[in-house]
């Protein structure tokens, strides 16, 4: 764990409860696709921007713990990735469109974790049901000749999700304060410092330039 992200969160943790659970299917109209790409929460505010995008959750998955929580996760030695589900209309956004956007918002050159956090749990990852390997594997083929770099983000089997504790969900729209080492501040002026702290938005743009992904 980031030492920006790790106070940015101090507070929130004081006065969250609850562990990590296995979420249900999405309805019918919907899809899903389960990916990693560093830090759950701006992963999670990417996405819900969509439209098409019903849902974004964060979690885990691709571990051996069962209900992991977050402080053994960032620990290390579970196996988990911080990852988040999206549940999406197929009607207005495709699985395409999806994992393209994806491999676009994050340093997809990485492969010992994402901009300012470091470790397993911070590793980029599709994680694909068994319709979706081959849609996967063409977009990770297709970001690598548009890159002229060689991808290290992987295509793993679908695992059980493990939603992440409550406080983490839809972090970035919290307004209630936590302590942060800029001192204390409400949660979405603190997601915000710790995503330009970790230069996420400058490393992707550095990246891919003009086909960066949610980078304004």
């Amino acid at each position: 764990m980031s030492v920006v992200k790790g106070f940015a969160i101090k507070l929130a943790a004081i006065f969250a409860f609850g562990g990590a659970l296995a979420l249900s299917a999405p309805s019918a109209q919907a899809e899903t696709v389960v990916v990693a790409g560093g830090c759950f929460w701006c992963v999670e505010a990417d996405f819900e921007k969509l439209d098409g995008v019903t849902e974004a959750v964060s979690g885990y998955t691709g571990g051996t713990v069962k209900n992991p929580t977050y402080k053994q996760v960032t620990r290390g030695g579970t196996g988990h990735y911080e990852a988040v589900k999206i549940d999406f209309d197929p009607a207005k956004i495709s699985l395409d469109q999806i994992l393209d956007k994806f491999l676009r918002s994050v340093d997809v050159t990485d492969a010992g974790g994402q901009f300012c956090d470091r470790g397993d749990s911070y590793r980029t990852a599709i994680f694909a049901a068994p319709d979706q390997i081959e849609s996967a594997q063409r977009a990770i083929a297709k970001a690598q000749v548009d890159l002229g770099q060689q991808i290290v983000t992987p295509v793993l089997d679908l695992d059980v999700f493990y939603m992440a504790e409550d406080y983490h969900q839809d972090y970035y729209k919290g307004t209630g304060f936590v302590l942060t080492r800029f001192g204390p501040k409400r949660q979405n002026e603190a997601y915000q410092l710790y995503r330009d702290a970790c230069q996420r938005d400058d490393r992707v743009k550095q990246l891919w330039g003009n086909a960066a992904a949610f980078v304004k």
